[in-house]
């Protein structure tokens, strides 16, 4: 056998595992921080050597999508990003990745102005017809690709906008509280699941179909004016969603709640 045949046959085998360990990744029971089988008994189902799945896992772990830990093996990763649901102050996607301990990254899809439909306009309170700035962004978090933003702001609130304001990482947020004094502040989300495009699923490294999680947000500045509606996707894998609400506790002497009828 030639030294390049031999190459590529172990190209092909070290493909064939990595696409294995994926379908283990996102087969529909497996969890974050599942533990994956050792390299032994994979490399017996695999019908491979040891060599070949370390190095497949390698380069997984690299990914993002297994992690080793010191004492209990490979596991699959768990969400890099923590997104939080409760309703309240908004918080930009910057902050958000560092509290998750992320290093946050973007890369500007497109830019355009557009006139507003009847829906978008509902949600900014404008007119049908209005002019309004679209933004799209693949953001990352540590280099992986974990959400598509859109996002949608009234024309009138951000005069002399251009998209070369929002080139690397910067922030959206931060733009509109230096530049046009528009304080974010209240917002209202909703979350979903619904299967994703083809042209998202290329982005996020996923496979055409696949469910993931919507994200909807409108945002309103302290006046209570809307600022924004954003829609997301977000990778399953990557992005968790969380909340920190807790209910008040009732004040002293006060009633509880009545029971429900048959209780």
């Amino acid at each position: 056998m030639t030294r390049s045949k031999a190459r590529h046959e172990a190209g092909q085998i070290h493909l064939r595992v990595i696409t294995a360990l994926h379908e283990m990744i996102d087969h529909p029971e497996a969890t974050a921080g599942d533990k994956i089988p050792s390299e032994r008994v994979l490399a017996e189902q695999l019908g491979v050597s040891r060599m070949t799945v370390r190095r497949a896992v390698d380069d997984l772990v690299r990914l993002g999508r297994l992690e080793r830990r010191s004492t209990s093996g490979t596991h699959i990763a768990g969400p890099s990003v923590m997104r939080p649901l409760d309703l309240g102050q908004a918080t930009s996607f910057t902050r958000v990745m560092q509290t998750s301990g992320a290093r946050p990254g973007a890369r500007l899809l497109f830019f355009e102005a557009r006139a507003a439909s009847r829906q978008l306009a509902e949600h900014l309170a404008l007119d049908e017809g209005a002019p309004l700035i679209v933004i799209r962004r693949l953001r990352t978090a540590n280099g992986l690709p974990i959400a598509v933003e859109t996002s949608h702001l009234p024309a009138e609130r951000v005069p002399g906008l251009i998209a070369a304001d929002l080139f690397g990482d910067a922030s959206l947020y931060a733009l509109l509280r230096d530049r046009f004094a528009i304080e974010p502040e209240r917002r209202r989300a909703q979350i979903g699941v619904v299967p994703i495009g083809a042209e998202d699923a290329e982005l996020l490294g996923l496979k055409a179909g696949t469910n993931v999680l919507s994200y909807r947000l409108d945002i309103f500045d302290r006046d209570g004016r809307p600022v924004e509606y954003m829609s997301s996707v977000n990778h399953p894998q990557r992005v968790n969603f969380v909340s920190t609400w807790v209910p008040r506790t009732a004040a002293p002497g006060a009633q509880p709640p009545p029971k429900p009828p048959g209780d």
